[in-house]
């Protein structure tokens, strides 16, 4: 009896250990699992890489695409032309290579070759075409050919007119129009607010209307090339001289019309010793010089009908305390040195 009592507690023992046992075999399993599913989730899958890499190729490509245009675009305009110098250089070949300038016909020549035509070619151009000429004789096998220009003589705009600086500025590219009016010093008092540009190899002029206001100011700035004249004409100029409390010339703006009280309050008007009632207005005409009564004091209360001023007009308004006013030339040769503002 006593051996069947222990039989039983003998088997539960072993039915224990086995349970233990697969308990432990079931974790490790478990785990072993769980970590194969975390790395699959840290490691992308080769689709999941292309997905991500054409999503990224898409959202740098335009920035790509840009960078390239505008580089083709700058460097498209500069090409060579008579009396440009030109370092040309055959890789592989010293005794081709040298120090050269552009002839008057658009050609270079160099050894072995011979002339080359490349007047009105980019430095891209000049080289390509180096480079079959070498090949066609025979010269160098597949050559490689650095064509460097060191000085573009044709890459110049001028300036003239009514600017600090009149002048020949060498550029590369195109350049804006304020670009190059800052070069020049910037318009004179005198400097007309209408400029003219005429163009290398072209009859066709192009007018520019400068403004005060900034949009317009934009549209203005215009890209001009190497070969350009930007000329800068005189405004036409009034002046207002006597008694008033800032005598002098004042140049027209691009609309050109102005009147009397116009120029008069730019003047910053009579003074309290003018005498208004004495004033008059000198103009130029084909047969000299023609004095003008001009009712001012009616012009003031609004009396009278404002009075159109053309290019040159002087008007002076005497003193009170003056009793001989100046006569049509002595104001002409007053007017000659005045200083010079521009009106609003």
């Amino acid at each position: 009896m006593f051996g069947l009592r222990i039989r039983p507690k003998a088997m539960k023992k072993n039915y224990a250990q086995q349970y233990v046992f697969a308990l432990t075999c079931a974790c490790i399993v478990g785990l072993l699992g769980f970590q194969e599913t975390v790395r699959a989730q840290a490691v992308p899958s080769a689709e999941q890489v292309s997905a991500r890499d054409a999503v990224s190729a898409g959202a740098t490509a335009p920035a790509t695409v840009t960078m390239s245009t505008v580089t083709r675009g700058t460097g498209s305009s500069l090409v060579i032309g008579p009396g440009d110098e030109l370092d040309v250089t055959v890789y592989g070949a010293p005794d081709l290579s040298g120090h050269t300038r552009v002839g008057s016909d658009g050609n270079i020549s160099l050894p072995l070759v011979g002339y080359v035509h490349i007047g009105g070619l980019s430095s891209d151009q000049a080289q390509q075409a180096i480079s079959r000429q070498l090949e066609e004789k025979h010269i160098v096998k597949e050559p490689q050919v650095s064509v460097f220009v060191k000085e573009y003589t044709n890459s110049e705009i001028s300036v003239a007119g009514e600017v600090a600086k009149p002048g020949v500025f060498s550029v590369l590219g195109p350049h804006r129009l304020l670009d190059v009016l800052e070069a020049a010093g910037g318009l004179t008092e005198k400097a007309s607010t209408t400029l003219t540009i005429s163009h290398r190899n072209s009859d066709e002029l192009t007018t520019v209307h400068l403004s005060n206001d900034p949009a317009q100011m934009a549209r203005a700035n215009i890209e001009l090339q190497p070969g350009d004249t930007v000329v800068v004409p005189q405004a036409g100029i009034v002046y207002v001289l006597g008694e008033v409390n800032k005598p002098g010339g004042y140049a027209l703006n691009s609309s050109g019309g102005v009147t009397l009280l116009q120029v008069l309050a730019a003047a910053g008007g009579p003074t309290h010793l003018a005498a208004v009632s004495g004033t008059k207005m000198v103009r130029r005409t084909p047969t000299g010089l023609k004095e003008l009564s001009v009712p001012m004091k009616d012009l003031l209360r609004a009396k009278a009908a404002d009075i159109p001023m053309n290019p040159g007009d002087i008007v002076y308004v005497p003193s009170s305390k003056v009793k001989s006013a100046l006569n049509a030339g002595a104001l002409a040769s007053s007017a000659g040195a005045a200083a010079i503002y521009r009106i609003p």
